[in-house]
């Protein structure tokens, strides 16, 4: 906090008192100045120190400090911070000594967990702590604080945030008024430069001042503070969810949800809304990119020349048209070395503008797994390139799938044209796990966490070898966009979304789980997902009708007939395992639903299928506005 006052960390005299703590284990506070808190609160709070376990700083400070580790130690700290704004109205630390013995203190506790014992030294400058007028519109006490912003916009914020923030909804207006009064604050300070004190300064009032149970309840600490929390307790806060949303759909989901709020991710919607000073250099930087290509994404991937990708399509003839993905149409091209490539020309779109499309190129270049399709390249033609296809375009280059997608395989019969041979068992359960890997990849093998968002049969891709490819991330979102706003527009596919999603827009983990439990009960079924009425409403939904057959103990019947023709009635027992897998994905209480790595697991056999709990009445007719199944 007030970066502006951090600058010589590396030259500060007092930066070796913080590093001899890793050399020993002395008595905290051994300067003169006391801390004004107790620490003691590192070793009682149900803090998830995973993080920091096996630290190691980067080369660059900066590196160091925006790792996962010391942002869930600034998290920890501000604890420490507000209790201090609680008792002394100070919205930080009176001098250099005293913000040294506050890190001696912290540090001190780091070691009784076993942690490394350079954690505060590598995190943080203890000149980040201490009060200077220069910062946050001259805010240095809770009277500056109640003098700059005036009784009406302190009334909002200490009605929204007093109660339980454990609940989503108190946890959802807490964050739309505290980002209210970021805004009025960095407004009145005038300096975009001062916006991050500002920002840490609206939490510490919210946890030390306004929030009835303070800054040590789980409530604070995961909404306000996003201090990642041990899985445990989230686990027993379950039951104030089920009360906040109607039919109780969002469940466990909302712990997950509400840890993510928090320090990152408020600011990064502050930012969107305001446009402050370095969000608009950096769509100037995107305005240049787009114009001359002198700056790029850092993807990795190749840039190609239109003249190319047009020579590779035949000039994007029907000839070499593939299908129609979200946001564009995909073409077959071959590259001057005599590489296969897929290129899709991605359409005008209200949905994916150049801030889309750069994401999902910067997104899809940093991904590495087997079960994903990966990113050749891309290319953008601006709009004063003349060429047949008017203004501005962009192109994604992928890797060519040559047996094209899931969609064309699982219902041949649906299209006069597709000869394609019915799926086999064995290859129907290899695509399952391929797809399970790809999920777990991106959910718990990347950070920030992605969410497809798009998890479908024609987003599903097959190689060579009939090994599942999971495509098309247009409309992924990074775990950390997910979590900056309590309502995401929604976007996908009708029949594939959760219900959680497609009403209240709560967008998790458990988001792709319940598409992808709809996804395995097609594969097993041979079923579409929906079918629609000709007044736009469901005729026809995998999961009401599987969940049904389940209930009167004919789960058997869901089974596609062609596979018991194919001799596999002694894999029976794993047909049925991987339906009920399927029926626990797609549960309509999100709390129900386990998550990617357990979804393996099960399929895998590594982990028993639970029992499945009871669920609300369908939310069909409410899910489905019309009778076409394309992205909202």
């Amino acid at each position: 906090m007030a970066e502006t006052a951090a600058t010589h960390l590396n030259t500060s005299p007092f930066l070796s008192i913080l590093t001899d703590l890793g050399s020993a284990a002395p008595s905290p506070s051994t300067n003169n100045s006391m801390c004004p808190v107790s620490m003691n609160y590192v070793l009682t709070v149900p803090w998830n120190t995973s993080t920091c376990q096996n630290f190691q700083p980067f080369p660059s400070k900066n590196q160091t400090q925006t790792s996962q580790c010391c942002q869930t130690l600034l998290s920890l700290f501000g604890i420490a911070l507000a209790e201090n704004l609680k008792r002394n109205s100070l919205f930080q630390l009176p001098n250099l000594p005293t913000s040294i013995s506050c890190l001696q203190d912290f540090q001190f506790k780091l070691n009784s967990l076993s942690l490394p014992k350079t954690l505060a030294s590598s995190c943080f400058d203890p000149l980040q702590f201490v009060i200077t007028p220069n910062i946050c519109a001259h805010i240095q006490s809770k009277q500056d604080w109640l003098n700059r912003l005036g009784p009406d916009n302190i009334a909002l914020v200490n009605t929204a945030c007093k109660p339980d923030l454990n609940v989503l909804t108190n946890c959802g207006a807490c964050v739309d008024e505290g980002l209210k009064v970021l805004q009025k604050l960095t407004a009145m300070d005038g300096n975009t430069s001062h916006s991050n004190d500002c920002f840490y300064f609206t939490i510490l009032y919210i946890a030390g001042v306004v929030n009835e149970f303070g800054p040590e309840s789980t409530g604070t600490m995961s909404c306000a503070l996003e201090l990642p929390l041990n899985s445990d307790l989230s686990s027993r806060n379950k039951s104030h969810y089920h009360l906040a949303l109607v039919f109780g759909l969002t469940g466990a989901s909302v712990s997950f949800l509400v840890i993510m709020f928090g320090f990152c991710f408020w600011y990064t919607k502050w930012m969107k809304r305001n446009k402050i000073e370095n969000l608009q250099t950096f769509a100037n930087d995107l305005e240049e990119q787009r114009s001359n290509f002198r700056l790029r994404p850092q993807t990795g991937s190749i840039w190609f020349k239109f003249e190319d990708l047009d020579k590779a399509t035949n000039k994007f003839s029907p000839q070499n048209f593939i299908g129609k993905g979200g946001f564009g149409s995909v073409y077959k091209g071959i590259l001057p070395d005599c590489e296969i490539v897929a290129v899709k020309r991605i359409e005008e779109s209200d949905f994916q503008g150049d801030a889309e499309f750069y994401r999902e190129v910067e997104i899809v270049s940093s991904l590495k797994h087997r079960n994903l399709v990966p990113l050749r390249g891309c290319c953008v033609v601006d709009e004063d390139d003349n060429h047949e296809y008017g203004r501005k375009t962009r192109y994604l280059v992928h890797d060519y799938m040559s047996n094209g997608s899931l969609e064309d395989h699982l219902f041949p019969h649906l299209d006069s044209e597709n000869e394609k041979k019915t799926l086999t068992w064995p290859q129907r359960k290899s695509i399952i796990l391929d797809v399970a890997n790809g999920l777990v990849y991106l959910h718990c093998g990347v950070k920030p966490a992605i969410y497809h968002r798009d998890i479908k049969p024609t987003n599903i891709l097959l190689d060579a070898c009939m090994r599942a490819r999971v495509a098309d991330f247009g409309l992924a979102k990074q775990s950390s966009e997910s979590r900056s706003q309590l309502n995401t527009r929604i976007a996908g596919t009708h029949g594939y979304l959760a219900p959680e999603y497609a009403l209240y827009g709560q967008l998790t983990e458990k988001s792709d789980v319940y598409s992808f439990g709809v996804v395995i009960l097609e594969i097993v079924c041979g079923r579409k997902a929906l079918q629609l009425s000709s007044s736009g409403t469901p005729a026809f939904l995998i999961t009401d009708w599987v969940w049904s057959l389940m209930k009167s103990g004919h789960i058997e019947e869901a089974l596609d007939a062609s596979l018991m023709i194919d001799g596999n009635s002694s894999s029976r027992n794993i047909m049925e395992r991987f339906l009920l897998v399927g029926i626990l994905c797609s549960h309509l209480m999100v709390a129900s639903r386990p998550t990617t790595l357990e979804v393996l697991k099960m399929l895998e056999g590594d982990l028993e299928v639970p029992s499945i709990p009871d669920r609300p009445m369908t939310l069909g007719q409410h899910m489905f506005s019309n009778a076409d199944s394309t992205e909202w």
